[in-house]
């Protein structure tokens, strides 16, 4: 059975394709438009091992939020799609990830229900990467949970810089995600059968 699909979504400020294949790791370099964004969705195909292609526009005259928070709820719709019923798959993930001074932690169930707790936003984070904030990630990250079915829990228990902190959650989510993706049996890893 293949674990792969494509999005597109187009909207007045956004216009993204995202193909995503949990079982290959080939994949190609993102274009946004937006560099750090870029190099974040890199990250996250490489941690996560997973093949993706993303291809966006967006209205960043303005600023990179629709372009960040559409990004997360097409990656979000691809994802949910590529899972299936989720029969079989191992469902939680959890990772923490060193960046010199910063330490992430994140924990996720793809349970199909979607909840974000983002601890860093009651942080005092130092600056942006790239125009990228740490309140951009939420947004992306949101977009993803509410898409794809997933409670993820992040944490910062270390960490001040903008870049180190957004670069070490998203290595978090990948490797978390990597190993909740994997399939490892032929049940439904639920008590209620479903999920």
């Amino acid at each position: 059975m293949s674990r792969a699909a494509t999005v597109t979504r187009t909207t007045s400020e956004t216009d993204i394709s995202v193909t995503l294949d949990l079982d290959t790791t080939t994949y190609e370099h993102p274009h946004t438009g937006h560099g750090f964004l870029d190099h974040m969705l890199d990250a996250l195909a490489r941690h996560a091992r997973i093949g993706l292609t993303v291809r966006a526009t967006g209205d960043l005259h303005i600023e990179p939020h629709h372009l960040i928070e559409d990004t997360g709820i097409t990656l979000g719709q691809a994802l949910s799609q590529a899972l299936g019923d989720r029969r079989g798959i191992e469902r939680y993930g959890s990772a923490f990830v060193p960046m010199d001074e910063t330490l992430a932690h994140v924990v996720l169930d793809l349970s199909g229900r979607a909840h974000l707790a983002f601890e860093p936003e009651t942080l005092n984070v130092w600056g942006d990467a790239g125009g990228m904030t740490h309140y951009h990630l939420r947004e992306f990250l949101r977009g993803l949970c509410n898409h794809a079915g997933i409670t993820m829990h992040v944490r910062l228990l270390a960490g001040r810089e903008a870049h180190h902190v957004i670069e070490a959650i998203v290595k978090a989510v990948a490797r978390a995600l990597r190993d909740a993706v994997q399939v490892t049996s032929q049940t439904m890893p639920s008590t209620k059968g479903s999920l």
